[in-house]
């Protein structure tokens, strides 16, 4: 059985495109984008911005709904 909410990260080097079709065929529809920043440690012990992270939650559809 499938949770009704499930998170989904856009890959490294995935297209935000590409995240939401794999969304859809898994039977997700998309409900809230959500992004944060990923810092590491520099040389003075200050942060670093490496990259934005985006991740999509996922609503499973209603017709998925039915079949579990």
């Amino acid at each position: 059985m499938k949770p009704k909410k499930q998170r989904f990260e856009v890959q490294e080097g995935e297209t935000i495109d590409a995240c939401l079709q794999r969304m859809q065929q898994l039977g997700y529809m998309p409900t809230k984008r959500m992004e944060k920043p990923v810092f590491a440690e520099g040389k003075q012990k200050e942060p670093v911005w490496i990259k934005q992270q985006i991740m999509f939650e996922g609503l499973l559809a209603e017709n998925e709904n039915k079949n579990t």
